[in-house]
């Protein structure tokens, strides 16, 4: 096995744990993903530094019960310069509703990820939502 090929591997992992964290309220375990400066920007406002990114995600989750949902990672795009990556993908978001399951948003994920202490964290994560109701 190449290491480009383990170093992409570890990449895709690093998003899909992010969704699965993201998508159970796990915002501490999530926010882990990211380097101690990183930076989580969305559509409803940016987290600075872990702290910051726990805080704009709970700020988001709100304190109703939301429906169940799930983060779909696809189309990974992986750019490796060494300890260094830029990655593109699409996300969407499925999630239930009264009249079943529904894609409830979608857009596409801009990052930079960093190898720290053997592993991949995010560096920057900028959330691109252009697919939601109401937006043509």
């Amino acid at each position: 096995m190449s290491e480009a090929w383990a170093d992409r591997e570890a990449i895709r992992e690093l998003l899909a744990v992010y969704c699965f964290h993201l998508d159970a309220e796990r915002f501490e375990e999530m926010a882990a993903l990211f380097t101690e400066d990183g930076v989580w920007e969305t559509a409803f406002g940016t987290g600075h530094g872990r702290a910051g990114i726990v805080a704009q995600a709970r700020s988001i989750a709100g304190s109703e019960v939301r429906p169940r949902r799930v983060h779909q990672t696809t189309n990974i795009v992986i750019a490796l310069e060494g300890d260094r990556a830029e990655v593109r993908s699409n996300w969407t978001l499925v999630q239930n509703t009264p009249e079943g399951p529904a894609i409830g948003s979608g857009g596409a994920y801009f990052d930079v990820v960093v190898r720290r202490g053997g592993g991949w964290l995010f560096q920057h994560r900028r959330i691109d939502r252009f697919l939601a109701p109401g937006k043509m």
